[in-house]
């Protein structure tokens, strides 16, 4: 299999928009039913609302590759990245045969988060317009965590994971998620050296900044520019788990199976500061400056969230935005005093030498918590269809004021859906080709059963 960076290009369908639940799944069966010896679609679980989890396999190679798009509901890019890579699969099969694997690509593991999303899904895209329709459940409702251990699963989306892990036991397992805004990265549970280079030119080609001190990387360590090794799961509290997400998840769940699971990062409004690994001239005025914002922000929004919630009470799905709410008010007073320096209050977990793009990654951090818990309270009252907290004008003036930094200040530029979804496709090539030569002997037989019967119709689910 070659790194599908320079030769890996043929008439796909052109992507304009993120898809929809809907839209995922009948582009799905349309494959399926116009090539039913190479391709089958079929139910591995259902959602909390009762939402099909659809998984399309493709090839018939004995070593499985696993690909899991929506993890996170306000990461559309996943579902454009599975129907590309079933394209690519599909129109040439050195991707398959030659490379003896099966590609097993779960359309969306959140389709109920996903629908929640769909007022700014199809465009037009804007900063302001993104964030104000956001949403992003709570920490314990994002099915990839398993803050009580495997055997506690909760959710059924990640009952349905973890299941489908067992049974296919892969050799390689790529989780899609998006950046907001910033740039793209990869984070591996094995290493797999040259990842970087091949990264690095994908990105070029394709003019996509590679984020060379990601936020959620802050503490993890390197594997070459952009690329990152999560760290082993250990208990940790509420705060550390979704700040430093290092805690028991889906990504390590297959470990035991010799599963390589790359996490791969495409942003959706890119900025150049990320990628500049040169040292900043002044870090610490960098820093106080990104905590105090942060904290004026946090106190902000903390007011306005107690002054809205006595009239949202009855107002639908008033809980499930609330909760995110709660996290992200939760962790932020705890950053702001870990990224300033006058702090001093964790000595034992002291930052890394802060870098321009670190220092980027931490505005852009800070700026996104902001904005998405502005964008959640924006929705609450506006739902409500009242305010008698009169807090609309200042959580507008917030979400402009924060979008016009990360527009001027920081530059943040719109990269068009298909040369996200390109961009990602094309990573988890270049990981695939790594991981295959890791494990050159087939990890299972593929999927029994295998034949040339016709996709399950999905409108008779």
């Amino acid at each position: 299999m070659d790194d599908g960076v320079a030769s890996w290009r043929c008439d796909l369908t052109p992507l304009l928009s993120y898809p929809t639940v809907d839209e995922l799944g009948a582009r799905a069966a349309a494959l399926a039913a116009r090539h039913p010896r190479d391709a089958r679609l079929r139910r591995v679980g259902v959602s909390r609302a009762g939402t099909p989890l659809w998984l399309l396999s493709v090839g018939h190679g004995s070593r499985q590759a696993l690909v899991v798009a929506g993890p996170h509901a306000n990461e559309p890019v996943g579902g454009a990245t599975v129907l590309r890579l079933a394209e690519h699969a599909l129109a040439d099969r050195r991707f398959t045969d030659g490379a003896d694997v099966t590609w097993n690509l779960l359309l969306c593991l959140d389709p109920d988060g996903l629908r929640h999303n769909e007022r700014w899904l199809t465009g037009p895209y804007t900063l302001g317009r993104h964030f104000r329709h956001f949403y992003r459940p709570g920490f314990l409702e994002q099915p990839e965590w398993l803050p009580d251990g495997a055997a506690s699963a909760a959710l059924p989306e990640t009952r349905a994971l973890l299941a489908l892990q067992d049974e296919l036991r892969p050799f390689l397992q790529c989780s899609l998620h998006g950046v907001d805004v910033g740039g793209g990265f990869v984070e591996l549970t094995h290493e797999l050296p040259g990842l970087d280079r091949r990264v690095a030119a994908v990105a070029a080609r394709l003019g996509v900044p590679r984020e060379l001190g990601a936020y959620d990387a802050l503490y993890w360590p390197g594997l070459g520019p952009a690329v990152y090794l999560i760290p082993p799961p250990r208990r940790r509290d509420l705060a550390a788990a979704i700040t430093e997400a290092a805690v028991e998840s889906t990504w390590y769940h297959p470990y035991g199976y010799g599963t390589v699971t790359a996490v791969v990062e495409a942003p959706m409004w890119g900025v150049a500061a990320v990628g500049n690994g040169a040292p900043h001239p002044d870090p610490d005025a960098e820093l106080r400056s990104v905590s105090r914002t942060l904290r004026r922000d946090t106190g902000l929004l903390g007011g306005l969230a107690a002054r809205i919630r006595p009239y949202v009470a009855g107002v639908p799905d008033a809980d499930r935005l609330l909760a995110p709410v709660k996290d992200y008010l939760l962790v932020c007073p705890g950053l702001a005093d870990a990224w300033d320096p006058d702090c001093g209050n964790d000595s034992a977990r002291p930052l890394p030498p802060m870098t321009t793009a670190r220092l980027a990654a931490l505005r852009l951090a800070g700026r996104r918590l902001a904005l998405r818990t502005a964008g959640l309270l924006h929705q609450l009252v506006t739902r409500a269809g009242r305010d008698p907290a009169d807090a609309l004008p200042e959580l507008n003036r917030l979400i402009d004021a924060r979008c016009a930094d990360l527009r001027g200040t920081l530059g943040a530029r719109w990269i068009p859906v298909d040369r996200q979804a390109e961009y990602q496709a094309r990573v988890i090539r270049a990981v695939c080709a790594l991981a295959v030569r890791r494990t050159p002997g087939a990890s299972r037989s593929g999927e029994p059963g295998w034949g040339p019967g016709p996709a399950v119709p999905m409108h008779r689910e």
